[in-house]
């Protein structure tokens, strides 16, 4: 049996397991704030020039969605759930658990982060599936921690069961259960850690997504500490990328803020992924999930 505990970098470690007393005191430092120095007003034009930019590029992605590459992603997933496959050579169907009963799909990526007895840990879709994978199909973690995420032209066969999954919960309402202690517990961790600043640049998630208004180029920052914002973030993962023609999970995106933080990587599948997908997903509860989308 593999270790659910999945081992987390060592900078991450440091973040999840030795919080500095400003932390586990509850006394985090601000995010970074923009500058004091009054600044003149835009010109009212450049407002509305960014403002059409947005909103042309928002009418680009719903008439992409129409059609959306995450489609075929879907239609993948959805064979490979169902067929018999690995060392065992058993279905995810007749054998994987995602919180409902063997073989439910309907409702479960909403319902996850949530915790699992026959792993002992809470589990975010993607980690629960790879668990289920490695425990009940006998495949290989390490083989499939090499190479996690899509890229050039291809993605990882649990990238596209992740997207069925999802497209199964379409236009449903995030319900991750924070009532289980052992959730609130994982929660309360991924909080935490959203505030915790570390790095070459003094960087934390809330840096970039603690507060209303940020954003960096055409990018508007959603906060991730309101239902609001944290449903922006939910939104669309997993997502067909635009721009590099790939299908990108949720557990992708979070690697790759804290790439762009300077932090080292998570290990794939880690429990400070987990954590911080708990905080995200849990504080959207009570939003419309509208399944996987089109990214940038």
């Amino acid at each position: 049996m593999i270790d659910i505990k999945y081992p987390i970098a060592l900078g991450v470690t440091a973040a999840l397991l030795v919080m500095p007393p400003a932390v586990t005191a509850g006394t985090k430092r601000a995010a970074v704030k923009a500058p004091t120095t009054k600044a003149k007003p835009a010109p009212a034009a450049a407002a509305v020039e960014k403002d059409a930019a947005t909103l042309d590029f928002e009418k680009h992605r719903a008439e992409m969605e129409d059609a959306s590459p995450a489609e075929l992603f879907e239609a993948k997933g959805e064979d490979l759930w169902k067929s018999k496959r690995g060392l065992k050579n058993v279905s995810l169907a007749e054998s994987c658990d995602l919180g409902s009963g063997i073989g439910v799909v309907g409702g479960a990526y909403v319902g996850m982060p949530r915790y699992f007895a026959d792993a002992d840990a809470v589990m975010d879709a993607e980690r629960r599936i790879v668990w289920c994978m490695v425990e009940k199909q006998g495949f290989n973690f390490a083989e499939i921690a090499k190479k996690p995420f899509a890229s050039g032209n291809s993605a990882p066969d649990q990238t596209s069961i992740v997207t069925y999954v999802a497209a199964q919960s379409r236009n449903m309402k995030i319900a991750v259960p924070l009532n289980d202690p052992r959730v609130r517990d994982v929660f309360e961790t991924g909080k935490e850690v959203a505030a915790y600043r570390a790095g070459p640049y003094d960087f934390s998630c809330n840096t970039c997504h603690g507060s209303d208004g940020k954003r960096i180029r055409m990018q508007n920052l959603p906060n991730l500490s309101k239902p609001e914002g944290a449903i922006i973030g939910v939104q669309g993962w997993p997502g067909y990328r635009m721009t590099g023609g790939l299908m990108l999970t949720h557990q992708w995106r979070m690697n790759d803020c804290f790439r762009q933080q300077r932090f080292p990587e998570p290990k794939y599948a880690s429990d400070v992924v987990t954590a911080l997908l708990t905080y995200m997903i849990g504080t959207a509860n009570g939003q419309l999930y509208k399944g996987p989308g089109i990214k940038r």
